[in-house]
């Protein structure tokens, strides 16, 4: 049996968005301190969109990032912590900041089509020495092979590990297996790591085939906390990593106990949220879900119907003015309250600063008609009220 991946923990970051980005230093710093205990050696702290993140638009965290970075240098001994770190969100001199802080890794998150914008964050943490690690968010909007040339880019700019992020939480293990196996041919000495979501479910299983396939990091969070349906579950995939015979030198029975104690008091654990699951059917990221909530509501359509309709046109960018002209298209349908939960969306990290823009690169409002997302929907197979 092959060696488990290095757990990387987003307990603290991904899994703030599910708090509001309320988490305190006093509770980063029960979480990280039993997570070092457990013999966790990567932990993500810090705003869930990253360095320079909190904001009224992205969400104002309880504390800043300097607090956050200090308590993770007084109270961590040997356990490595780093942030996340999103080009147009965070600065360049925010790299120096967690650096001075004692960070030793930054996770720089692109779209994976917009690799080149890494370029500066990359060789600025690589010149102070730190871990870089390229998270490809929406990897599946790429093709393998398309995967794969990115990831050469990262590498020609200094990176040290390509992350396979599963933003909505909609692929299937032959799609890990389809987008590892190329990378690795075309650079069979980077290390990957994979980040999963569970909108359909599968964030387990599918982690665990990241393990099978040789994978060398895996995110995890207690509880599963983290964004719209949440992450991989570190209780569980510890437990499961054990049962099929990995070597995982962690206490599984602690564990347990720690994210019953430490985290559950902040998991509002809901019944299967019909926005998560088409989320994850139609590979669209939560982040737009306020775009959704608004124009849904205007052209009174289903938001489920407009989700599928407009990822039949994109599953990269949000385009409002695009948006609007897709929900014309759609049968208005009386919604009931109570049927959906827009509450509990936050972030806005994928938001494009120009409409205008992704009109142009990706499809044109005057290109649009509704023909084409009924026809799309139609030879894609998926069965919808469009049809």
């Amino acid at each position: 049996m092959r060696k488990p991946p290095v757990i990387l923990d987003t307990t603290l970051r991904d899994g703030s968005y599910a708090v509001h980005f309320c988490f305190s230093c006093t509770d980063q710093r029960r979480i990280t301190t039993k997570l070092e205990d457990l013999g966790i050696d990567y932990i993500e702290i810090g705003h869930g969109m990253g360095l320079n993140a909190s904001s009224y638009k992205n969400g104002v965290a309880l504390q800043t990032d300097t607090e956050y970075l200090a308590e993770a240098q007084r109270s961590l001994k040997r356990a490595k912590y780093g942030f996340f770190c999103i080009p147009e969100v965070a600065r360049l001199d925010d790299i120096d900041m967690a650096h001075n802080y004692g960070a030793s890794f930054i996770r720089v998150g692109t779209n994976v089509t917009e690799v080149p914008t890494s370029e500066p964050f990359i060789q600025r943490a690589k010149k102070l020495g730190m871990t870089v690690m390229s998270n490809y968010m929406k990897s599946y909007s790429a093709s393998p092979s398309e995967f794969a040339e990115a990831a050469r880019l990262s590498v020609s700019y200094g990176t040290d590990i390509i992350y396979l992020v599963d933003s909505a939480g909609g692929m299937f293990g032959e799609d890990i297996r389809a987008y590892y196996e190329p990378l690795k041919y075309a650079l069979p000495d980077i290390r990957t790591g994979f980040h999963a979501h569970d909108n359909l479910g599968l964030a387990i299983s599918n982690s665990l085939l990241a393990a099978d396939l040789g994978f060398d990091f895996v995110d995890c969070s207690l509880q599963g906390l983290g964004r719209s349906s949440g992450n991989a579950a570190l209780e569980i995939y510890a437990a499961a990593l054990q049962k099929k015979g990995y070597p995982l030198p962690i206490d599984i029975f602690e564990l347990q106990r720690a994210g019953k104690q430490l985290v559950q008091p902040f998991s509002k654990k809901k019944q299967i949220e019909p926005l998560d699951v088409i989320c994850g059917f139609a590979s669209f990221h939560t982040s737009y879900m306020s775009s959704i909530h608004k124009i849904s509501t205007k052209y009174e359509v289903d938001p489920l119907e407009l989700i599928v309709a407009y990822t039949e046109v994109d599953v990269v960018g949000m385009d409002e003015v695009l948006l609007a002209q897709i929900a014309q298209t759609l049968s208005p349908r009386q919604i009931v309250p109570g049927d959906y939960d827009f509450t509990d969306y936050f972030g806005s990290e994928q938001m494009r600063h120009h409409a205008e823009e992704q009109t142009e690169n990706r499809l044109s409002a005057e290109a649009f008609s509704g023909s084409y997302i009924k026809d799309s929907a139609h030879e894609s197979g998926l069965q919808t009220p469009l049809q």
